[in-house]
């Protein structure tokens, strides 16, 4: 059962690389700004999993999980605001 997780696992991470390292940069935003509805959708699951009824391990997977999730999205949208900041007309 290890052996198939761990096999799953690097062929996600191999896959992964490959289709991120082939969006060009002008898609880089509009897939940022998806990628943050995910991860919204992800920290709201962390969250409903940190109750108290849960084994320990459990809930501290669960806070981790919160924790990473709103990295994710609080770099996110740093991220896309950013870029989208390069395409504004400058003044003066």
């Amino acid at each position: 059962m290890l052996v198939l997780a761990v096999t799953v696992f690097v062929l996600a991470v191999f896959i992964g690389f490959e289709i991120i390292t082939k969006v060009p940069p002008t898609l880089h935003t509009p897939l940022m700004s998806g990628s943050n509805a995910i991860s919204g959708i992800t920290l709201i699951g962390a969250i409903v999993s940190t109750r108290t009824d849960n084994p320990q391990l459990a809930t501290i997977l669960a806070v981790a999980a919160v924790a990473f999730a709103m990295i994710n999205v609080v770099g996110g949208y740093l991220v896309t605001h950013r870029m989208l900041a390069m395409f504004k007309k400058k003044k003066g």
